[in-house]
């Protein structure tokens, strides 16, 4: 009886160690398959998972993995693919119309100097204003397709503050055009940080020309010692599904029909670059475009 007991004892010992080692093996395997996995995805590679194990469930996990991996690369390349032909297209687009624009501009230069009646002024005023949005446009398009070819930053030690007040200042004239007298909260004490200049000086530029583009009449704008800046104003037309695709390239609300809808566009990818981050709300009529760097 007891050598019998014993018996069972070992094969129930033996069983458990084998479960053990099963589900040993099987972690194993789900862990290689995780990390090989997140590896695929972040790296441009034509390695598919490989597993150690020979069970023929996780075998399976792993061969169906692979299948989506193929076609989640060949997406990934047709995406790309389009990609630069879209960014290669609006370079030579906005290199062809700047030189018709150019001819343009010169011809109407010529015209101003020419005697003319007050309808003939009238109607050369209106040619060179629509003439100017048009320039306006074409060199947005330029800007967004060189900024997404070239990764060229160069951070440098810069103060928050002054950068902020000098693209306040570069707009204080169409401010007050437009009747808008800015609430401006900074910091006494300098808020450094290691950007590059000519991306931040555009992220500030588009944001603001941006906010008094759209502004119901005010600004408000702050500006944190942990680097967060925030631009608020009042947006009552503003829709959440509009705040909602405002970053997306090309897309401009109703009121903006001029616009290319590039700047928040080119704001966001900049601020990506530069490792900080950027969000957009509307809460009660009041729209806010929030910075972190």
């Amino acid at each position: 009886m007891e050598d019998l007991l014993l018996v069972m004892i070992g094969i129930l010992l033996f069983i458990i160690f084998v479960l053990l080692a099963k589900v040993y093996f099987l972690r194993k395997s789900a862990q290689e398959i995780c990390d090989a996995f997140l590896n695929r995805l972040t790296a441009d590679t034509n390695t598919l998972i490989d597993i150690s194990t020979r069970d023929p469930y996780m075998r399976r996990l792993s061969a169906e993995i692979n299948v989506q991996l193929r076609l989640l690369r060949k997406e990934r390349h047709r995406h790309q693919h389009g990609d630069m032909e879209l960014k290669e297209a609006v370079t030579n687009i906005s290199h062809d119309l700047r030189t018709p624009l150019t001819a343009i501009c010169g011809y109407l230069d010529l015209l101003k100097r020419e005697d003319r009646s007050e309808a003939v002024q009238r109607y050369l005023d209106q040619i060179e204003e629509r003439t100017e949005a048009m320039k306006a446009l074409t060199e947005e398009l330029f800007r967004y397709s060189v900024i997404r070819t070239e990764k060229n930053l160069a951070p440098e030690k810069l103060n928050l503050c002054r950068l902020l007040e000098d693209n306040l200042l570069s707009f204080y004239g169409v401010m007050q055009e437009k009747g808008i007298v800015p609430q401006i909260s900074l910091p006494e004490e300098p808020v450094w940080r290691m950007l590059d200049k000519a991306a931040l000086n555009r992220i500030f530029s588009n944001i603001i020309n941006n906010a008094v583009k759209y502004s119901d009449g005010d600004l408000t704008i702050e500006l944190t010692t942990e680097g967060t800046i925030t631009f608020s104003n009042t947006a009552r037309a503003l829709t959440s599904i509009e705040v909602g695709r405002l970053f997306d390239r090309f897309y401009t609300v109703e009121s903006g029909r001029s616009s290319t809808g590039l700047g928040l566009s080119i704001a966001k990818i900049l601020t990506e670059e530069c490792n900080g981050s950027i969000s957009a709300e509307c809460n009660s009529g009041i729209f806010t475009i929030r910075l972190q760097f």
